[in-house]
Protein backbone atom coordinates (compact mmCIF):
# COMPACT_ATOMS: atom_id res chain seq x y z
CA UNK A 1 0.00 0.00 0.00
CA UNK A 2 1.50 3.37 -0.98
CA UNK A 3 0.99 6.71 1.11
CA UNK A 4 -1.73 8.81 0.35
CA UNK A 5 -0.91 12.14 -1.68
CA UNK A 6 -1.43 14.84 0.41
CA UNK A 7 -2.26 16.75 -2.51
CA UNK A 8 -4.95 14.69 -3.28
CA UNK A 9 -6.76 14.69 0.18
CA UNK A 10 -9.99 17.07 0.58
CA UNK A 11 -12.25 18.43 3.47
CA UNK A 12 -16.01 18.39 3.97
CA UNK A 13 -17.42 20.31 7.24
CA UNK A 14 -20.17 21.56 7.91
CA UNK A 15 -20.30 25.61 9.29
CA UNK A 16 -22.34 26.53 12.34
CA UNK A 17 -23.73 29.16 10.32
CA UNK A 18 -23.59 28.81 6.26
CA UNK A 19 -23.76 25.46 3.56
CA UNK A 20 -22.00 22.64 3.64
CA UNK A 21 -18.31 22.85 2.44
CA UNK A 22 -17.42 19.98 -0.05
CA UNK A 23 -13.86 18.72 -0.95
CA UNK A 24 -11.84 22.27 -0.29
CA UNK A 25 -8.33 21.34 -0.65
CA UNK A 26 -6.98 19.97 3.19
CA UNK A 27 -4.08 22.26 2.96
CA UNK A 28 -6.15 25.16 1.95
CA UNK A 29 -8.66 25.23 4.68
CA UNK A 30 -7.93 27.82 7.48
CA UNK A 31 -7.75 26.43 11.13
CA UNK A 32 -10.06 29.67 12.10
CA UNK A 33 -13.04 28.08 9.86
CA UNK A 34 -12.78 24.59 11.49
CA UNK A 35 -13.13 26.19 15.08
CA UNK A 36 -16.82 26.65 14.15
CA UNK A 37 -17.70 23.34 12.70
CA UNK A 38 -20.31 21.56 13.78
CA UNK A 39 -20.49 17.73 14.04
CA UNK A 40 -20.26 15.91 10.99
CA UNK A 41 -22.69 12.75 11.88
CA UNK A 42 -25.91 13.26 13.08
CA UNK A 43 -27.12 10.93 16.09
CA UNK A 44 -28.97 7.73 15.61
CA UNK A 45 -30.41 5.35 17.90
CA UNK A 46 -31.59 1.91 17.74
CA UNK A 47 -33.28 -0.93 19.61
CA UNK A 48 -30.27 -3.14 20.88
CA UNK A 49 -27.41 -1.53 19.48
CA UNK A 50 -23.94 -1.34 21.26
CA UNK A 51 -22.43 1.87 21.61
CA UNK A 52 -23.80 4.73 23.88
CA UNK A 53 -24.11 7.84 22.20
CA UNK A 54 -24.88 11.78 24.24
CA UNK A 55 -23.93 14.93 24.98
CA UNK A 56 -21.40 16.39 27.40
CA UNK A 57 -21.52 19.83 28.79
CA UNK A 58 -17.89 20.96 28.43
CA UNK A 59 -16.45 23.07 30.13
CA UNK A 60 -13.62 24.03 28.16
CA UNK A 61 -16.52 25.32 25.45
CA UNK A 62 -19.17 26.19 27.54
CA UNK A 63 -21.84 24.27 25.62
CA UNK A 64 -22.85 20.55 24.74
CA UNK A 65 -20.34 18.22 22.91
CA UNK A 66 -21.00 15.11 21.44
CA UNK A 67 -19.83 11.64 21.78
CA UNK A 68 -20.80 8.04 20.12
CA UNK A 69 -19.41 6.06 22.80
CA UNK A 70 -18.65 5.54 26.08
CA UNK A 71 -14.57 5.69 25.41
CA UNK A 72 -15.15 8.64 23.57
CA UNK A 73 -16.77 9.97 26.43
CA UNK A 74 -13.69 9.45 28.48
CA UNK A 75 -11.91 11.36 26.02
CA UNK A 76 -13.63 14.00 26.41
CA UNK A 77 -13.46 14.21 29.85
CA UNK A 78 -9.71 13.84 29.64
CA UNK A 79 -9.59 17.20 27.11
CA UNK A 80 -12.07 19.15 29.74
CA UNK A 81 -9.65 18.23 32.51
CA UNK A 82 -6.50 19.08 30.35
CA UNK A 83 -6.00 22.96 30.95
CA UNK A 84 -3.73 23.04 27.72
CA UNK A 85 -6.86 22.21 25.58
CA UNK A 86 -8.68 25.65 24.67
CA UNK A 87 -11.51 24.21 22.04
CA UNK A 88 -13.10 20.51 21.74
CA UNK A 89 -15.14 19.93 18.48
CA UNK A 90 -16.33 16.47 17.59
CA UNK A 91 -16.10 14.95 14.27
CA UNK A 92 -14.85 18.26 13.36
CA UNK A 93 -14.81 17.28 9.06
CA UNK A 94 -14.80 14.21 6.14
CA UNK A 95 -11.33 13.70 5.12
CA UNK A 96 -11.00 12.05 1.87
CA UNK A 97 -7.86 10.76 -0.32
CA UNK A 98 -6.98 8.49 -3.09
CA UNK A 99 -4.80 5.43 -2.29
CA UNK A 100 -4.07 3.00 -4.41
CA UNK A 101 -6.46 4.48 -6.71
CA UNK A 102 -9.69 4.33 -4.46
CA UNK A 103 -11.24 7.11 -2.64
CA UNK A 104 -10.77 6.62 0.98
CA UNK A 105 -13.12 8.66 3.23
CA UNK A 106 -12.42 9.04 7.14
CA UNK A 107 -14.52 11.17 9.75
CA UNK A 108 -12.08 11.81 12.99
CA UNK A 109 -13.30 11.94 16.57
CA UNK A 110 -12.53 15.46 17.29
CA UNK A 111 -10.04 18.19 16.75
CA UNK A 112 -8.57 19.51 20.24
CA UNK A 113 -7.28 23.48 19.98
CA UNK A 114 -4.37 23.43 22.35
CA UNK A 115 -1.46 25.85 23.28
CA UNK A 116 0.64 23.81 21.30
CA UNK A 117 -1.21 23.36 18.09
CA UNK A 118 -3.89 21.14 16.70
CA UNK A 119 -4.58 17.55 17.54
CA UNK A 120 -6.93 14.95 16.10
CA UNK A 121 -7.84 12.43 17.56
CA UNK A 122 -9.26 9.08 16.51
CA UNK A 123 -10.87 6.85 20.08
CA UNK A 124 -10.76 2.85 19.28
CA UNK A 125 -10.26 0.40 21.81
CA UNK A 126 -6.59 -0.85 21.69
CA UNK A 127 -7.81 -4.78 20.29
CA UNK A 128 -9.60 -2.79 17.40
CA UNK A 129 -6.21 -0.60 16.79
CA UNK A 130 -4.49 -3.04 14.96
CA UNK A 131 -7.27 -4.70 12.76
CA UNK A 132 -6.01 -4.29 9.16
CA UNK A 133 -8.91 -2.08 8.13
CA UNK A 134 -8.66 0.22 10.96
CA UNK A 135 -4.91 0.73 10.75
CA UNK A 136 -4.86 1.41 7.73
CA UNK A 137 -7.38 4.18 8.00
CA UNK A 138 -5.66 5.34 10.84
CA UNK A 139 -2.09 5.37 8.93
CA UNK A 140 -3.30 7.48 6.22
CA UNK A 141 -5.09 9.85 8.64
CA UNK A 142 -2.23 10.18 10.39
CA UNK A 143 0.05 11.11 7.39
CA UNK A 144 -2.27 13.75 6.00
CA UNK A 145 -2.74 15.51 9.27
CA UNK A 146 0.80 15.78 10.05
CA UNK A 147 1.72 17.48 6.36
CA UNK A 148 -0.18 20.44 8.21
CA UNK A 149 2.37 20.24 11.02
CA UNK A 150 -0.88 19.08 13.05
CA UNK A 151 -0.33 16.47 15.97
CA UNK A 152 -2.19 12.70 15.49
CA UNK A 153 -3.54 10.57 18.35
CA UNK A 154 -5.06 7.51 18.43
CA UNK A 155 -6.47 6.80 21.96
CA UNK A 156 -7.71 4.13 23.82
CA UNK A 157 -8.74 3.19 27.51
CA UNK A 158 -6.69 5.25 30.15
CA UNK A 159 -5.76 4.05 33.04
CA UNK A 160 -9.06 2.95 35.34
CA UNK A 161 -8.37 4.74 38.56
CA UNK A 162 -7.41 8.17 36.87
CA UNK A 163 -10.45 8.04 34.72
CA UNK A 164 -12.23 7.68 37.88
CA UNK A 165 -10.90 10.42 39.45
CA UNK A 166 -11.13 12.70 36.75
CA UNK A 167 -14.96 11.52 36.28
CA UNK A 168 -15.82 12.62 39.58
CA UNK A 169 -14.43 15.81 39.34
CA UNK A 170 -16.04 16.38 36.44
CA UNK A 171 -18.94 16.53 38.74
CA UNK A 172 -17.73 19.94 39.83
CA UNK A 173 -17.26 21.29 36.46
CA UNK A 174 -19.25 23.62 36.77
CA UNK A 175 -17.79 26.99 37.77
CA UNK A 176 -21.17 29.40 38.57
CA UNK A 177 -22.09 26.56 41.41
CA UNK A 178 -19.07 28.10 43.60
CA UNK A 179 -18.32 30.58 46.00
CA UNK A 180 -15.72 32.67 44.58
CA UNK A 181 -14.99 34.62 48.30
CA UNK A 182 -14.39 30.29 49.57
CA UNK A 183 -12.86 29.89 46.75
CA UNK A 184 -9.92 32.91 47.49
CA UNK A 185 -9.51 31.95 50.57
CA UNK A 186 -8.56 28.57 50.22
CA UNK A 187 -5.54 29.68 47.43
CA UNK A 188 -4.36 31.97 49.73
CA UNK A 189 -3.65 28.79 52.12
CA UNK A 190 -0.22 27.37 51.30
CA UNK A 191 -1.62 24.05 51.11
CA UNK A 192 1.42 22.02 50.15
CA UNK A 193 1.35 18.06 51.69
CA UNK A 194 -1.83 19.04 52.89
CA UNK A 195 -4.54 16.25 53.39
CA UNK A 196 -7.75 16.91 51.47
CA UNK A 197 -9.28 16.30 55.19
CA UNK A 198 -7.68 19.07 56.48
CA UNK A 199 -7.90 21.63 53.99
CA UNK A 200 -11.49 21.00 54.35
CA UNK A 201 -11.40 21.78 58.22
CA UNK A 202 -9.60 24.38 57.55
CA UNK A 203 -12.92 27.00 56.75
CA UNK A 204 -14.68 26.37 60.38
CA UNK A 205 -16.88 29.44 59.26
CA UNK A 206 -18.52 26.87 56.28
CA UNK A 207 -20.23 24.07 56.14
CA UNK A 208 -18.02 21.10 55.71
CA UNK A 209 -19.54 19.47 52.42
CA UNK A 210 -19.80 23.23 51.08
CA UNK A 211 -15.85 23.61 51.55
CA UNK A 212 -15.45 19.65 50.18
CA UNK A 213 -17.31 20.71 47.15
CA UNK A 214 -15.38 23.14 46.09
CA UNK A 215 -11.90 21.93 47.34
CA UNK A 216 -13.27 19.38 44.45
CA UNK A 217 -13.83 22.21 41.74
CA UNK A 218 -10.40 23.85 42.33
CA UNK A 219 -9.02 20.13 41.28
CA UNK A 220 -10.71 20.30 38.62
CA UNK A 221 -9.29 23.79 37.76
CA UNK A 222 -5.96 22.25 39.09
CA UNK A 223 -5.37 25.17 41.08
CA UNK A 224 -4.65 22.45 43.38
CA UNK A 225 -3.05 19.03 42.23
CA UNK A 226 -3.02 15.65 44.26
CA UNK A 227 -2.15 12.18 42.49
CA UNK A 228 -5.04 10.71 40.71
CA UNK A 229 -3.59 7.39 39.67
CA UNK A 230 -5.30 5.91 43.01
CA UNK A 231 -8.91 6.41 43.83
CA UNK A 232 -9.00 9.60 45.16
CA UNK A 233 -9.62 9.75 49.41
CA UNK A 234 -9.52 12.07 52.07
CA UNK A 235 -6.30 11.14 53.09
CA UNK A 236 -4.96 12.31 49.67
CA UNK A 237 -2.08 15.46 49.79
CA UNK A 238 -3.14 18.73 47.77
CA UNK A 239 -0.38 20.75 46.59
CA UNK A 240 -0.70 24.18 44.93
CA UNK A 241 0.76 24.62 41.49
CA UNK A 242 4.22 26.21 41.30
Amino acid sequence: MRAASVLTATLSFRPREGILVKDAEWLEVPLDVLRAAVPWRTFRWSKGQKHYSGTYWSATQRDHVIYESRLELARLLFADFDTSVLGIIAQPFLLTVTLDGMARRHVPDFLLLTMTGPVIVDVKPAHRVTAPKVAVTFAWTRHVVESRGWRYEVWSEPPTSRLENIRLLAGYRRPWLFDQHLMNALMSEPFNGVSLTDVISSQPGWPGETVKATVLHLLWQQRFVTDLDHPLSRGHLLWTPT
